[in-house]
């Protein structure tokens, strides 16, 4: 019984952990100030008829702040790429020179930095929520093991571990968008 208690705890840790690596990668997206390649990850680019990531069809750069430059493997894809950015809809002017497409990053508004502390918001309760799902989930296959014979001491002792599991990713997921709070509405 207790190789099932601590399979059902390494399961729901590995799921939580899951939901705190979703929450970075949605963290990434949300621009903050200055310029990053994170910030095309989901542009699509039509490549030979088929949606490709940007990130495979040429080099994303940040050279300075308040750049991006997008260096296509094939000049060819240049509007291509320029509809790609547009079709996004992130808010960006994609200019080419002929080699590549330049992005100028504008500066983030007061209103348009609280709109991303409100998506970063949405982002972490979605990520708290799945770690609630976890632990229910989790505390679910600890009745079903009762019912098998599991005493209720360990019953006890495993929901305990559970919902302390639960409070530190909770914890975690805090502080990621204080992090991220702090790196938009810094100016």
């Amino acid at each position: 019984m207790n190789e099932e208690v601590d399979f059902i705890l390494d399961s729901t840790k590995e799921s939580m952990q899951g939901a705190i690596a979703h929450l970075e990668n949605q963290l990434l997206v949300i621009r903050a100030g200055k310029a990053s390649p994170s910030m095309l990850s989901g542009v699509m680019v039509e490549y030979y008829g088929t949606p490709t990531p940007l990130n495979q069809v040429g080099n994303v750069n940040t050279p300075d702040a308040r750049t991006i430059t997008i260096q296509p493997f094939e000049k060819s894809l240049i509007p291509e790429i320029e509809k790609g950015i547009m079709t996004a809809n992130l808010g960006f002017n994609p200019m080419n020179n002929g080699e590549s497409v330049i992005i100028s990053v504008p500066p983030l508004t007061e209103e348009r930095r609280r709109d991303l502390v409100k998506q970063a918001k949405a982002e972490a309760e979605d990520s708290k929520i799945g770690v609630r799902n976890d632990r229910k989930n989790a505390n679910n296959d600890i009745k079903k093991l009762e019912k098998e014979g599991l005493s209720e001491d360990m019953v006890k002792n495993a929901e305990a571990d559970i919902q302390q599991l639960t409070d530190s990713f909770i914890k975690k997921i805090d502080d990621m968008l204080i992090v991220k709070e702090k790196e938009i509405m810094t100016v």
